[in-house]
């Protein structure tokens, strides 16, 4: 079986790219392959504001990252973008804060690395 890397770029605004995100997860996760991360980049960071509120109505970001994170898919956001960004990258919840040195090596090991753009 394969291993993947998934690396994501859009904002939390971006909804239907997220949902698409949880459904590859599972899609490759039911097929035996393995999730080695998903790596949060550019403004993709933003997804760990753990002072993010959205309306009732509308698509709960926090709930996805949170049902990926329970899937067992470590989740990591780059340092450097969340910095310039103002994100709090000592409050960063169920994320964890990694460098790009370290997502380049994760991608190195891995078979696939898919970006959600």
């Amino acid at each position: 079986m394969s291993q993947f890397i998934i690396s994501v770029h859009c904002g939390p605004a971006d909804h239907d790219t997220l949902q698409c995100i949880e459904r590859f997860a599972r899609a490759t996760l039911q097929q035996q392959h393995s999730i080695k991360c998903i790596f949060l980049y550019q403004d993709a960071v933003l997804h760990a504001n753990q002072y993010f509120a959205l309306a009732s109505d509308e698509l709960q970001v926090s709930t996805v990252w949170q049902n990926l994170h329970d899937l067992g898919i470590p989740l990591k956001l780059c340092v450097t973008a969340a910095e310039k960004r103002g994100i709090n990258t000592s409050d960063t919840g169920i994320f964890t804060v990694a460098g790009l040195a370290e997502f380049a090596m994760e991608t190195c090991k891995a078979d696939k690395w898919v970006q959600f753009k």
